[in-house]
């Protein structure tokens, strides 16, 4: 598929902004390697939302959209499992 540009929605600085730095460069790892392989082996589909994806990077999730058209990974939110379905 080649390299996609990772972009971030501006809730998504607000969701690292929570997040503990022992786990925050794990994450910021995982999100980076989506622009080199947008379906790693722990993605898996939304069931009810229509292009969403979740990452799974210890107890937190990553939902990101990939966006073939545009080139590019769009990351919608990073939060702790038992938020991160919420406002979906």
């Amino acid at each position: 598929m080649g390299s996609l540009k990772v972009q971030l929605k501006p809730a998504v600085e607000k969701d690292l902004r929570k997040i503990p730095q022992k786990i925050l460069s794990r994450i910021l790892e995982a999100i980076e390697g989506l622009g080199q392989d947008p379906f790693p082996p722990q993605t898996l589909k939304l069931i009810d939302a229509d292009r969403l994806y979740r990452l799974r990077v210890g107890e937190y999730r990553v939902i990101y959209e990939v966006e073939t058209q545009l080139g590019a990974v769009i990351v919608h939110h990073v939060r702790h499992r038992g938020e991160a379905y919420r406002s979906l």
